[in-house]
């Protein structure tokens, strides 16, 4: 078998003891590793309605097939669980120095299941699994856990990930946090980590999958550097990263400002790419098997804040606390990144809970001293959050709770429990499609279909043939989370770039048609996973508010109607019934 190991990790959290599983060439043909393997192991070993911060719940991780290659892209893993946030499928990736050295260990896939009964760090090599006590560790800020655990298994270029002070207190959208900048930040992960007791996990070894067509393999990256060179967009994330996107979704008037009220923030040019060059020093910085160098080293240059050095702030960010939160002030934002990766929490997650908090406070449901632009009460709040105490006790929860709680559930901005990023569906409809039907809530990375609807390729208004395209683009970037790729990619690697990747790696010479195939199946068992657990077609929605306010002047909003006729026209294609159950789960 080339490509893979066929071999899974099993470690016991209860027993401190792990063994060594077989994984079939048959599982790996239909599945491609990455999400597919990691779907399938989910559906395989976490049984309808568990807890998820239950030792009954499982932690997946996964770096695909790609990972550990020359490949463009390849550097990024894959975590999967039931998650703690939405009670559905969870799911999550991060970049940075960790995926190869992942796939050093010699597995497709680790199953953390159990949980310890003290604190723990796991030490995974080729030849073996170590635990050791972290009691010493908890309590610990990111940064000082990753240092500390390196130093004390002493192997160089072994790469960690870590949790925070949110995971160990299993604030629900706790991140798990790699190289201090890195996050698999959405849908709770850290919790997960956190409630099976695990502060740490050091990565280490020598083993190499063999590459079917190492030439293939060659000629393919060589054609991607070849179609790169003189790339706008590739220029564009080389000089700004994804600061780039907050000029272009302002000027689209769909940048997510004042809790989801607007689709212009004011003060967007104080937040922007070009602001943050001319008023910091920044540096690009690249992970492995990577040209696009989209990660911003910045060093804040002055006010009080000065020294501290950031790789970001992404688009994400800046829309979460800026937009949302009324922050205009790029040095603050860079502090509140600072502080959501130190303690471990999802920086969207956690500018939407806040801009929600405030929105409660001003509609007289809250009593707390937090404004629009309150930089103070904002870091107050994000540290209650992960510490819970005060409001963070009811906010840790995540946002369908708080809603509850406040009864503001007509005003909560959620799709399944998770908030979405920074593109209002009311313009672009086809983003709306994308957050009703990801399987892990409010999504815009499972088909990055906003660069379809900004770039012209498809008017945003409409709705006639978008989920056609839709799922093109979703199946296409499925199959990126099963190699593992970088999505920032898509646009250098097409079906026929897909092909030749997969034949290269396993020798398996897949058509297109063979692909999109299996990229429909993958998607589906996501899909089935959230079935098992009670969802159904009303779960794919938008909030409420999408529907019955308009933005910009009242030029733009989404009806549920529309939203409908996408929805059908999803699930058709997909082969799923007018519920969207797949056929052959009833």
């Amino acid at each position: 078998m080339k490509g893979f190991f066929g071999r899974l990790l099993r470690i016991n959290l209860t027993t401190k003891s792990y063994m060594v599983n077989e994984i079939s060439e048959e599982i790996l043909k239909t599945y491609l590793g990455g999400k597919g393997l990691g779907s399938y192991l989910l559906l395989e070993n976490v049984s309808p309605g568990v807890d998820p911060l239950s030792d009954d719940n499982k932690l997946i991780f996964i770096a695909g097939p790609a990972s550990g290659t020359p490949m463009w892209g390849s550097s990024r893993y894959g975590v999967y669980s039931k998650s703690p946030l939405t009670g559905l499928y969870g799911e999550s990736y991060s970049g940075g120095k960790v995926a190869p050295v992942i796939r050093k260990t010699g597995y497709d896939a680790i199953i953390l299941e159990g949980a310890s009964d003290i604190p723990l760090s796991l030490e995974i090599s080729d030849s073996k699994v170590e635990f050791r006590n972290a009691s010493h560790l908890w309590g610990l800020d990111t940064y000082e856990t990753e240092d500390s655990i390196l130093a004390e298994v002493g192997v160089p270029d072994a790469q960690a990930i870590v949790i925070g002070k949110a995971g160990e207190n299993l604030v629900r959208f706790a991140c798990i946090e790699n190289n201090y900048w890195r996050s698999a930040g959405r849908t709770g992960m850290g919790a997960v980590m956190g409630s099976k007791k695990i502060k740490a996990i050091v990565f280490h070894g020598h083993a190499q999958a063999e590459i079917a067509d190492p030439e293939l393999l060659k000629d393919l990256i060589k054609s991607i550097t070849a179609k790169a060179k003189g790339n706008a967009a590739v220029k564009a994330y080389q000089t700004y990263g994804t600061t780039q996107m907050v000029k272009i979704m302002n000027c689209s008037e769909t940048f997510p400002t004042k809790y989801w009220s607007k689709g212009v923030y004011e003060n967007w040019r104080e937040l922007s790419g070009d602001t943050l060059l001319a008023e910091h020093e920044v540096k690009p910085n690249a992970c492995p098997a990577c040209f696009l160098a989209c990660g911003k080293l910045t060093t804040v240059t002055k006010g009080k804040h000065n020294g501290l050095k950031v790789e970001g702030p992404e688009y994400e960010t800046i829309y979460a606390f800026g937009g949302l939160c009324g922050i205009k002030d790029l040095a603050e934002i860079l502090h509140l990144n600072d502080l959501c990766d130190r303690l471990g929490i999802d920086t969207i997650t956690a500018g939407n809970l806040v801009a929600f908090t405030i929105e409660a406070v001003e509609r007289g449901r809250v009593q707390a001293d937090l404004s629009y632009g309150d930089i103070k009460g904002v870091e107050d709040l994000l540290n209650d959050i992960a510490n819970v105490r005060g409001l963070g006790v009811i906010l840790s929860q995540g946002i369908k709770y708080a809603a509850k709680a406040w009864d503001l559930e007509d005003v909560a901005i959620h799709v399944k429990g998770l908030e979405p990023p920074g593109y209002d569906p009311r313009v672009l409809k086809g983003m709306g499609l994308a957050y009703a039907t990801s399987s892990r809530g409010a999504c815009h990375l499972r088909a990055t279909f906003y660069k379809a609807e900004l770039s012209g390729m498809i008017d945003p208004a409409i709705i006639e043939g978008k989920a056609k395209m839709f799922i093109d683009f979703e199946n296409r970037l499925t199959l990126f989370n099963a190699q593992i790729l970088c999505a920032f990619y898509r646009d250098m690697i097409l079906w026929p770039e897909l092909s030749q990747l997969v034949k290269a790696l396993t020798g398996w010479d897949y058509t297109q048609i063979e692909l999109e195939e299996i990229a429909n199946r993958i998607v589906t068992l996501a899909k089935v996973f959230n079935l098992r657990e009670g969802a159904t077609r009303e779960q794919d929605t938008l909030p409420k508010r999408m529907f019955k306010e308009p933005l910009n002047e009242g030029r733009d909003i989404i009806n549920v109607e529309e939203l409908n006729y996408m929805l059908d026209e999803y699930y058709n294609l997909r082969g799923w019934d007018s519920q969207g159950r797949p056929k052959q789960y009833k």
